[in-house]
């Protein structure tokens, strides 16, 4: 089932702070996702907000980065 246009929104927010965070980080997408123990592409999915990312797989990334998961959140405003 299609995303609705907020719930694409919100993901596509979530996964540009991923990105920003990531390139503040100087890392590729490989590097992060060899941190996560995740998928290349599935990293660049999750950056464009094609993916419903899983609240673990979220805490697999904010500890890549080292950050928390709220810093994620932080700039989204519904």
């Amino acid at each position: 089932m299609p995303y609705k246009n907020f719930e694409k929104q919100f993901l596509l927010k979530i996964g540009l702070a991923i990105k920003e965070f990531r390139l503040q980080k100087e890392l590729s997408q490989e590097k992060l996702a060899f941190k996560c123990d995740l998928d290349r592409t599935y990293i660049g999915s999750v950056e464009r907000g094609e993916r419903n990312i899983s609240v673990l797989n979220l805490k697999k990334i904010a500890d890549a980065l080292d950050i928390k998961i709220s810093q994620l959140f932080s700039e989204y405003k519904s």
